[in-house]
């Protein structure tokens, strides 16, 4: 059901509780968005990209927003995230991760911001 132990937490964590609360009306799993269609060059088929989305959640106002728990991001998911924000400009799309120190479940660029923070003070205070 999910592809990582941090998507399972993040269902447990954030998305059941907003469900039981009515905030979130619909939380649907995996689903696949198309961000480039195949097609042929000469010979060749060049196969569709495609991204699956963690979660698809509509909230109370439905409002359609995607959700990705990252814990770091890989190239092909950065690349991926700049197709789905070309291809689908009116959704909602948010990388999610989990920071105890940053505040818990919160949108992934928030945790970078603060861990280059923390970074830039620990490299001034050991000069």
């Amino acid at each position: 059901m999910f592809a990582s132990k941090l998507e399972m937490r993040f269902y447990r964590d954030w998305i059941l509780p907003r469900l039981a609360s009515g905030d979130i009306i619909d939380c649907q799993l995996q689903v696949e968005f198309q961000l480039q269609k195949g097609f042929s060059r000469g010979t060749r088929s060049v196969r569709a990209i495609t991204y699956v989305a963690d979660f698809v959640i509509t909230d109370i106002n439905h409002h359609i927003i995607v959700i990705d728990t990252k814990g770091a991001p890989d190239s092909t998911a950065i690349i991926k995230r700049k197709l789905f924000w070309f291809r689908y400009p009116d959704i909602d799309y948010r990388w999610i991760g989990y920071s105890r120190i940053d505040g818990g479940w919160i949108d992934y660029d928030v945790i970078k911001a603060g861990r280059s923070a923390r970074k830039k003070t620990k490299t001034k205070s050991n000069k």
